[in-house]
């Protein structure tokens, strides 16, 4: 009997107790620091070097402070490998943190792109962002692209970019596909990553929405928990293998 597909759509709530903060809650990045939108908007990031350099600064420190998986992120990948369900995780986290709790690349998919990597805007080279912030350390603040000498920038989605179709792609097929779908720590407000929500429900999936603020999909929703997510999901996710 082929084992039940269980989805997870994350966003930045589920990453906050692991030091990241969230971007538009009351403590949010761009809350407490609004002018910090323009370092990850594509337009403003390509025409000016001192917001590029701020961006690397900005990246630089996220890194240098360590933040590891937490006990949400552990819990899903502890249901992964208890093979109790097929798990795929659709994020909207450019952190990397699913993966280092132990799940494999091919059972996440980056809606945002990720910031483990940096790629060449104008050849495409690709590098671990650990040897550009290398550089940085060594006296460039603006470091070019070895190959080419073009702009680098994070591997991610900036505002102003598209998302890649590939990636959409397969994310609306993993919730066509599932049983159930935990929508996690996101506020469904950004699309297209909200618009997964309510192909999952047409599809026939059991929506559990886990998030301390409402969300405009609270009404279609199978169940709707708002206690921390650090021990909300973890308690929701062994119910779900013991059942």
């Amino acid at each position: 009997m082929p084992r039940p597909l269980v989805a997870f759509l994350t966003g930045a709530g589920i990453s906050t107790d692991s030091g990241i903060p969230d971007y538009r809650g009351p403590a949010g990045l761009w809350t407490r620091h609004p002018e910090y939108e323009k370092l990850v908007t594509y337009s403003y990031y390509m025409a000016d070097p001192a917001i590029r350099q701020r961006s690397w600064q900005m990246r630089r420190e996220t890194l240098a402070s360590g933040p590891q998986p937490n006990a949400a992120h552990q819990a899903i990948a502890a249901l992964a490998a208890s093979r109790a369900a097929a798990v795929r995780v659709i994020t909207q986290n450019i952190d990397g943190l699913h993966q280092a709790a132990g799940l494999p690349d091919r059972q996440v998919l980056e809606l945002h792109g990720t910031s483990r990597f940096v790629v060449c805007t104008s050849c495409a080279t690709r590098e671990p962002i650990t040897d550009v912030l290398g550089r940085i350390d060594e006296g460039l603040p603006d470091p070019p692209c070895v190959e080419c000498g073009g702009i680098l920038k994070t591997a991610t989605v900036m505002f102003g970019e598209a998302l890649d179709p590939g990636v959409l792609q397969a994310a609306a097929a993993v919730v066509r596909g599932c049983s159930v779908l935990f929508a996690v720590g996101t506020s469904l407000q950004v699309y297209p990553a909200a618009g997964l929500v309510p192909l999952a429900v047409e599809a026939g999936a059991r929506l559990v929405i886990v998030n301390a603020s409402p969300t405009p999909y609270d009404s279609i929703a199978s169940s709707v928990v708002r206690e921390p997510i650090g021990t909300a999901l973890p308690r929701l996710l062994r119910e779900l293998a013991a059942a």
